[in-house]
């Protein structure tokens, strides 16, 4: 990757210094890179002040849509920065599948126990995330898993919110710049229900085939009974509830295996389902990431 651009607004030009000298800073890293906006900027970054001292690592498990990880491989290409794909097992962990909304915390920590046995492999010191200085605001135990493990938010210790990062990697020309975020498969199950491969492949083919449709921002969201609750952008619903698409689309879902399909009338709204997360877990991750 040619060296990135430095003639940006001022506000916008000293975090981009200040990110360039934190990851100066760190070392030898791995980036925890999911091919999302945020791990894209973190590796580019990376890569641009480090060179051959920065390298991609991304998880691969049945909670990752194929397409992501195929993205993800030609990112890092593009980048130019070193890329390593390790298989992770969080299905095997009875805490992970009871999905009781803390999911997120036991994926991390089996993503992030998998990197550091990588480290003297490696040859690299410290782990960061792609997280930035928006997701304090929200529900994410996968902080928490974070903390445990040592690792560094470059974004947000530079002070990036997401619209900082979208911005930056415009004006670096990534293609994904624009890209909607994409949480892992499991997401998209209700807290309560059980995560399988099944579920998770079944929500895939699902989102597969609404994006065929155009849409861009999307969720498949899976509660119990087996029903599909579609969330697309509020424009798109009066075309998803023609009867002719209908029609196809239930008839295409029930073949995948849901019993009932919905359309949710609030919209596409990002992290719906923490709603449903009880309160004493919210409570306890919030307790958990003071502490560390």
């Amino acid at each position: 990757m040619s060296e990135l651009p430095r003639d940006l607004p001022e506000e916008l030009r000293v975090k981009q210094t200040r990110l360039f000298d934190n990851l100066r800073g760190f070392g030898r890293l791995a980036v925890a890179f999911s091919g999302g906006i945020d791990s894209t900027v973190v590796a580019a970054a990376a890569f641009q002040v480090l060179g051959e001292n920065a390298i991609a690592v991304t998880a691969d498990s049945a909670s990752v849509p194929r397409a992501e990880i195929a993205d993800a491989r030609e990112l890092a290409k593009q980048i130019g920065i070193r890329h390593i794909v390790v298989q992770t097992d969080e299905f095997a962990d009875p805490d992970y599948v009871k999905n009781d909304g803390a999911r997120c915390y036991f994926c991390k920590s089996e993503l992030y126990t998998r990197i550091e046995k990588l480290l003297p492999e490696l040859g690299v010191d410290v782990i960061c995330s792609g997280a930035n200085l928006d997701d304090q605001g929200d529900y994410r135990p996968g902080l928490t898993a974070a903390a445990e493990h040592g690792i560094r938010h470059p974004l947000l210790e530079s002070g990036l919110t997401k619209a900082d990062v979208r911005a930056l990697a415009k004006v670096w020309g990534l293609p994904t710049w624009d890209k909607p975020a994409s949480p892992c498969l499991s997401s998209r199950l209700a807290p309560g229900v059980e995560v399988t491969h099944e579920r998770t492949g079944r929500v895939e083919a699902a989102e597969v085939y609404l994006r065929k449709l155009g849409l861009r921002e999307l969720r498949v969201r899976l509660h119990e009974g087996e029903l599909a609750r579609i969330e697309v952008p509020a424009a798109e619903l009066e075309r998803l509830a023609e009867p002719g698409l209908r029609e196809a689309l239930v008839g295409y879902f029930k073949e995948l295996g849901f019993r009932f399909v919905t359309l949710d009338l609030e919209g596409f709204r990002s992290g719906s389902l923490n709603s449903m997360v009880s309160l004493d877990n919210k409570r306890l991750f919030a307790t958990l990431s003071r502490e560390s």
